[in-house]
């Protein structure tokens, strides 16, 4: 939709405690690096939040776009220092992308991605790697193989590769960048794009897209013994392309938090700018109860 054409969607307002908001849900699905961590440490208010809010009886699913089973997403919020009774459970993108590779049955994959820091993704699906590019029957994308200094074009020459086979492209990571300790690095959805703009056929395997909301609902069902309604569940997040739109597409409420991804579009140090808030969501209208330069109870 041209932006001339899209509803106008008023900036959220701006709140610096949560807790009353929180008190209002039964389950929460929270993004994990920009609200949780900053990739490299813990944010103890936002860490603190979440303990409350499960020792209110809440449920807190985690609900991350990281590339790899949630087995490793949970030994990082260790060397993190996030504390284990701050979730209930996560929902991974390379879990969803393994789901995916088992339900489409395919049996030889070429591996793009680091493969040090993907390790667990790429010794899950170690029988279905194919020996050459040309026995694949689809790829399998966690990321840049050399983040620093790989760009997408560094990949234009293997995507014409495989739209001439029309290829399926298993995005693992749909992020477009991720802010690790303040410097952003390109992630998979970045070749995703690409591909997918040159007529390939690319499965998205997290947010936005339903997958990663979708997976977090059925771990919700299970943990609680059935399916909370709509407005009984609350998106937390950083980036208004993934978290608050995957809240949009559920149909559930959602609360922006300003001091991620988008730190330096909406916030001066440590303070949220309201004419610079209502700037991005001017140019992304999506939906959100309330922003915080952190989460905090």
């Amino acid at each position: 939709m041209p932006p001339s054409s899209r509803p106008a969607v008023a900036a959220p307002p701006v709140v610096t405690s949560a807790g009353a908001l929180l008190s209002q849900y039964d389950a929460i699905f929270c993004d994990v690096w920009g609200v949780v961590h900053d990739g490299v440490n813990a944010y103890p208010l936002a860490c603190e939040a979440l303990v409350r809010f499960r020792s209110g009886g809440g449920t807190v699913i985690l609900v991350s776009n990281a590339p790899v089973p949630k087995g490793e997403v949970a030994r990082m919020l260790v060397s993190r220092n996030v504390p284990r009774d701050a979730y209930d459970d996560i929902v991974s993108s390379g879990d969803v992308a393994l789901g995916h590779v088992a339900e489409r049955g395919y049996q030889a994959l070429h591996c793009v991605g680091p493969a040090d820091r993907d390790s667990a993704l790429f010794a899950a699906v170690a029988d279905r790697i194919a020996p050459s590019f040309e026995d694949a029957d689809a790829i399998l994308c966690s990321g840049l193989i050399d983040d620093v200094n790989d760009t997408v074009d560094s990949y234009r020459p293997l995507l014409g590769r495989a739209m001439a086979r029309s290829l399926p492209f298993v995005c693992a990571n749909p992020d477009l960048v991720v802010d690790v300790g303040g410097r952003l690095y390109l992630c998979a959805g970045t070749i995703a794009e690409v591909y997918q703009a040159m007529g390939g056929p690319v499965f998205w395997a997290g947010k936005p897209h339903p997958s990663a909301y979708g997976a977090a609902l059925v771990a919700v069902e299970r943990l609680r013994g059935g399916k909370p309604p709509k407005e009984r569940l609350l998106g937390i997040g950083d980036a208004v392309r993934t978290d608050l739109k995957s809240a949009e597409g559920m149909g559930i409420d959602a609360i922006f938090i300003a001091s991620g991804i988008h730190r330096h579009d909406v916030m001066d140090t440590d303070a949220i700018v309201p004419g610079k808030l209502a700037g991005l969501f001017a140019a992304h209208p999506v939906p959100a109860l309330a922003a915080m330069p952190v989460l905090a109870w």
